[in-house]
């Protein structure tokens, strides 16, 4: 079988994706890793900035995200992507995308829609995992409003970093950056902002060892670089050491910057006529759910398109 578009990620962006891509009448299947659909925000407690549904659970969210999804008929395919190559299509002018499965099978398209996202760089501490979508954030946009008046803290030193610092310094009572360096890579004009702010204090030279608490966190344990350590009690701690976009297929076929983020316009478009991305694997300004669906939408637009060429 020859697809109109193949899907991969089952994320917010894949899953948009697929809803507009069924409704157009185009033949496609969505490939996820397992059965379990909606990408990063499954990890999320609480969503409290997608329009009309304040305060969702990000499982929940994820799960009718899939059930519109199933609702409308779309096809899945459950397998770890391992290539993406193309071939000439037999009395056509275009090729045809070949995408390749870890179990050896082999699926073919006229376009295809990378949703691939990207993964947040962790810490690798105790209580990292254990208090993710509990206190532990990527993400101080998202989830700095469920800790409004209480005292958090960044881990970071780069420009995210210090512009989360500056956002929590909006609404908590006290915010701490925590760097593990002497000096921040942000850009100056962040770094005074920061260092004007009254509620924010930096700890240079430092690392978090553990996240602490019961069904919450409750606090840190930081050690300093002569080896002292102490507890500080805290909300939340907003995880900001660096974002790895999944673009290791995307390498030979799309442009990327200096980010290993692929350089695509709105409409998803790559230097590949055909491949298409949405979602976080895409360069821009906003990395959201919000943003992720209208991705998926604008992609599944620009296959219509390019299929009618």
């Amino acid at each position: 079988m020859i697809y109109d578009t193949i899907i991969i990620g089952s994320g917010p962006a894949g899953l948009s994706a697929a809803v507009y891509g069924v409704r157009a009448g185009l033949s496609l299947t969505v490939i996820e890793r397992n059965a379990l659909s909606g990408g990063q925000v499954l990890n999320t407690y609480e969503v409290d900035n997608y329009l009309g549904l304040p305060g969702i659970g990000g499982f929940d969210m994820g799960m009718k995200f899939r059930e519109h999804a199933d609702k409308l008929g779309a096809s899945f395919t459950e397998g770890e992507v391992t290539g993406i190559s193309q071939r000439p299509a037999e009395g056509e002018n275009a090729s045809l995308f070949e995408v390749s499965l870890d179990g050896g099978e082999k699926l073919t398209a006229r376009t295809v829609i990378a949703a691939t996202g990207a993964q947040h760089a962790k810490l690798g501490v105790p209580g990292e995992e254990e208090f993710g979508g509990k206190g532990v954030s990527y993400c101080a946009t998202c989830d700095g409003g469920f800790f409004r008046g209480q005292e958090a803290v960044v881990v970071g030193g780069g420009d995210v970093a210090v512009e989360d610092a500056l956002y929590l310094a909006r609404i908590c009572s006290k915010v701490t950056l925590i760097h593990r360096r002497d000096a921040l890579r942000a850009t100056k004009v962040l770094q005074e902002e920061l260092f004007a702010c009254r509620n924010a204090e930096i700890l240079w030279d430092s690392q978090i060892r553990e996240i602490r608490g019961d069904d919450r966190v409750k606090s840190i344990l930081v050690e300093h670089r002569d080896g002292t350590q102490r507890e500080l009690p805290v909300a939340a701690v907003f995880i900001a050491v660096g974002i790895r976009p999944a673009t290791a297929l995307l390498h030979d076929l799309a442009d990327l910057d200096e980010g290993g983020y692929v350089i695509a316009g709105e409409d998803g478009a790559t230097r590949t006529p055909g491949l298409f991305v949405a979602g976080d694997v895409r360069k821009k300004r906003l990395r959201q759910i919000v943003t992720a669906v209208a991705d998926g939408a604008m992609a599944a637009t620009s296959v219509q398109d390019h299929l009618s060429l």
